[in-house]
């Protein structure tokens, strides 16, 4: 499993990837989920989620072409929208070579992608593709898309990210929400990859790797749980708490820890 996240508002583009891959008692594997493409007046960050082997096809893909399809390839698109269809159209391909090869039923080739960046003089964009190819674009009202393990960094950012917030506070967001992730799934963990995109600018304006022990890691983790307690001690009672009496709140605790048998 893996997590990634991208965001657009007014200033540029955020993107953020765990390198997590495998986890288990004996095994973690980590590879990088985040690859840049830049190149004159086109840059593309492509964020993967899903069969490793369909992810890694499709970045060797897209570097094969630019090599040697000079007619089709990254640097050729007009639009972030054909830019995204071509990478669903070799991610369909790349999926099908496992078709008469897999006979598993449990075995699944898909994958998911985040593609984002700026091509030509258009705004930056970000699009999510799905397995099947098809693919949707963010917007002022939904400016970030997720891939991946969404449900448990998804809380942060409906609360937290619109279009017009500050681009640092968009970073933060998304640090928190990776936390809050790996928390929850030990299938998501760092090293945790960031990158940061200003508008016009076709190369990143900021790119960090975390990894488990770095400090600043452990620091949002232990600042962001203690303001999460101090909140919630900060919390009214429900209705009729306040009304218990403290006999009557021991006999529910009693109830709740009396031993069985």
């Amino acid at each position: 499993m893996t997590y990634c996240v991208g965001i657009a508002v007014h200033d540029g583009l955020v993107f953020m990837s765990d390198s997590r891959t495998n986890a288990g008692v004996d095994q973690i594997h980590t590879f990088s989920k985040m690859h840049v493409f830049s190149q004159n007046n086109y840059f593309y960050v492509l964020l993967t989620a899903g069969n490793l082997a369909t992810t890694q096809g499709v970045v060797a893909r897209l570097n094969k072409d630019i090599k040697d399809a000079p007619t089709q390839n990254l640097y050729t698109m007009q639009d972030m929208g054909e830019a995204a269809s071509y990478v669903g159209e070799i991610s369909r391909e790349e999926q099908k070579t496992f078709d008469s090869k897999e006979t598993d039923k449990g075995f699944s080739a898909e994958a998911s992608f985040i593609l984002g960046g700026q091509v030509l003089e258009d705004a930056p964009a970000i699009a999510q593709i799905y397995p099947e190819g098809n693919f949707i674009r963010s917007s002022k009202e939904t400016c970030y898309l997720q891939i991946g393990e969404t449900k448990y960094g998804k809380p942060i950012l409906d609360r937290m990210i619109h279009s017009e917030c500050d681009i640092a506070q968009a970073v933060m967001c998304a640090l928190v929400s990776m936390d809050s992730t790996s928390r929850s799934n030990a299938t998501v963990g760092p090293p945790i990859e960031y990158l940061v995109y200003l508008s016009d600018a076709y190369t990143p304006n900021l790119q960090q790797s975390l990894d488990r022990d770095h400090e600043y890691w452990l620091q949002l983790r232990k600042n962001w749980s203690d303001s999460l307690r101090r909140a919630f001690d900060s919390l009214p009672l429900a209705p009729g708490l306040d009304q218990l009496d403290t006999e009557s709140r021991s006999n529910v605790m009693s109830i709740h820890t009396k031993p069985f048998g």
